[in-house]
């Protein structure tokens, strides 16, 4: 009786794993080829659980509110990030990555033989905030990179509109000569909407929404204003190129001026307490030795 018992359960596990992969390669077949021809490749980290994602953003993503969608995609529209990722995959990254984090802190505290719930809400929590932070630093050095070539840009800009060139031309001829980075990607997107139809202003106005930075909105206005006034543009142009770059100067000022402020916490935390160990290390073997201590 026991055996039969044993083999109708083993029986059952087996039809419902069996029901589970069944079940799970359906649900994969229904997910949509990715056209990705116009978007940015995928680092390895993405590529590796990309199907999971796809799956998760097709299965589960689709029934996350509207509005939150909306508030993702302008976040990954202002770090350059939805050029990569859409707002309903963003949502799958996140659920992933709270699977990857609170599989490894199990794995850990088993491999430890300490299982703490507290820890492992902590990996739940630590996987859902992941890509959100990812997301900030990306937006910092998307803004820092943008301010940083600015100034470049303007001078060929300006040059450009000074040698009898329109401004369509001279973003072309800065995007050739310019660094590269996600301020020429930008003032590619804006030739692009230009070539399609757009207004400049709209281009431009676009290109701003995307961006969200004063400098930006700065230089936009001082464009669109100049066109509707009849005024020079390139010596509108001019004037901005040389306030980014006195800006330019003032944060490199600034951030020398925080550098020994920053570098108190370092001193006193390892460069000190190794200095003192290091001279203090034969005074006391000497004291040691003469039985002083």
């Amino acid at each position: 009786m026991a055996t039969a018992i044993v083999i109708l359960i083993s029986l059952l596990i087996g039809a419902s794993v069996l029901l589970l992969i069944y079940s799970m390669s359906r649900l994969k077949a229904e997910v949509p080829t990715e056209e990705r021809e116009y978007m940015d490749p995928l680092p390895l980290a993405l590529r590796l659980v990309w199907p999971l994602v796809r799956f998760l953003e097709f299965h589960v993503c689709a029934y996350i509110p509207a509005d939150s969608l909306e508030r993702a995609n302008e976040k990954l529209q202002l770090t350059g990030v939805g050029y990569l990722i859409n707002s309903e995959q963003y949502y799958a990254v996140r659920i992933v990555a709270v699977l990857a984090i609170t599989a490894l802190a199990w794995f850990s505290m088993d491999a430890l033989g300490n299982f703490d719930p507290t820890m492992l809400g902590l990996g739940v929590v630590g996987g859902f905030f992941l890509p959100a932070l990812w997301l900030r630093d990306v937006r910092i050095r998307r803004d820092k990179a943008v301010l940083k070539a600015l100034p470049v840009y303007l001078d060929f800009i300006t040059m450009a509109v000074e040698a009898g060139l329109n401004l369509t031309g001279a973003i072309n001829q800065a995007m050739d000569k310019g660094p590269a980075g996600p301020l020429r990607h930008e003032f590619y997107m804006v030739v692009r909407d230009l070539r399609a139809g757009l207004p400049r202003a709209e281009a431009l106005r676009r290109m701003e929404k995307r961006m969200g930075l004063l400098e930006i909105t700065s230089f936009v206005g001082t464009v669109i204003q100049a066109e509707k006034m009849g005024a020079r543009l390139g010596e509108a142009l001019r004037i901005q190129a040389e306030q980014r770059r006195t800006e330019r100067f003032q944060r490199a000022e600034k951030l020398a001026m925080e550098a020994p402020v920053k570098l108190i916490g370092p001193l006193l935390i390892f460069i000190f307490p190794v200095t003192f160990i290091v001279l203090g290390f034969p005074i006391a073997m000497k004291f040691l030795g003469e039985g002083i201590l």
